[in-house]
């Protein structure tokens, strides 16, 4: 059964605001104002404004919606020393979900919490439920080549893969459900792949951008295995209503990288870094009607010169 993870962590006071010069542009605008005007320039928008905007009732929190790779009687990859993938990809995710539920604006939700076979198309089934914002399914990477390393973000195509390992990748995780005993429904027709096509174009570039951010807060705490974005047609991926990426946070055949990846440490990191890329496209990108979007019109105010007092 999918847990949803809730808890943000609670919010500190606010601190008082800091007196600061007005800049010049206001001041200028004060001179501007003939003697018989009345109301007084507007007060300079403190860079703080919008970070201290908090959640109201109305808004509601961005549903991430993070899915722990493999799982039950499907081990995922194993390294050398016998760490497994499912193991790994479990906790990095609950690392991530706590992460996530101790940001303001924004909710956790997993697609599993325990060692539990879940077929792929549950998984993404699972998400929509929860009306998840955006899919992250964690995974680690493995080769026969023991000293490939580095983290990899890729994300759904329908039109081919960019290179011959994202296709190999995608062909070895749409071959999990044979792991769990699910049958493969034979689907590959040609309106099927054009329904699928349709229903994916509109979130294809909403995922490139989401994953992109993700992929430059990873290669801010190690080496990326590539430094663009991987494409391929995972099943896992098929969504059709949010952005997803899949992560492969490193490479568990590498004794070094199936070492951090076991660390609590490192699991932080990883976390960190993926966050800090959704954090990223939401501020970027702020759906309507959440905290984002407020802090996105309170800055959009700070720049008209007017008080920031959150969303309109």
């Amino acid at each position: 059964m999918p847990v949803a993870v809730v808890g943000a962590a609670a919010s500190a006071p606010a601190a008082a605001t800091p007196v600061v010069a007005a800049p010049a542009t206001a001041i200028a605008a004060s001179a501007a104002l003939s003697p018989g005007d009345d109301a007084p320039p507007p007060r300079p928008a403190m860079p703080s404004d919008a970070s201290r905007i908090k959640m109201k009732a109305g808004m509601r929190p961005l549903v991430v919606a993070i899915d722990p790779g493999h799982g039950g009687q499907d081990p995922g990859a194993i390294g050398p020393t016998g760490k497994r993938e499912k193991d790994v990809t479990l906790a990095v995710a609950r690392e991530l979900a706590r992460q996530v539920n101790a940001t303001p604006g924004l909710k956790a939700y997993l697609t599993r919490d325990t060692d539990v076979f879940i077929p792929l198309p549950m998984r993404a089934k699972k998400a929509r439920a929860a009306g998840a914002d955006i899919f992250i399914s964690i995974h680690a990477d493995a080769a026969e080549n023991r000293n490939a390393s580095g983290s990899s973000v890729f994300v759904l195509s329908t039109k081919g893969a960019s290179s011959q390992r994202a296709r190999w990748l995608a062909d070895k995780e749409n071959a999990a459900d044979l792991v769990g005993g699910v049958r493969l429904q034979q689907t590959e027709n040609t309106l099927a792949n054009v329904l699928l096509d349709l229903a994916q174009s509109g979130h294809m570039k909403a995922s490139e951008d989401a994953a992109g951010h993700v992929l430059t807060g990873l290669k801010d705490i190690g080496n990326n295995h590539k430094p663009e974005l991987e494409r391929a047609n995972f099943a896992v991926l098929r969504t059709s209503d949010m952005p997803a990426m899949l992560v492969e946070t490193a490479f568990i055949s590498n004794p070094a990288e199936e070492r951090r990846l076991t660390d609590p440490a490192y699991q932080r990191k990883l976390a960190g870094a993926v966050l800090d890329g959704v954090n990223t496209f939401f501020t970027r990108q702020p759906p309507p009607g959440t905290l984002y979007a407020a802090r996105a019109q309170a800055e959009m105010d700070a720049a008209a010169g007017t008080v920031a007092g959150g969303s309109r």
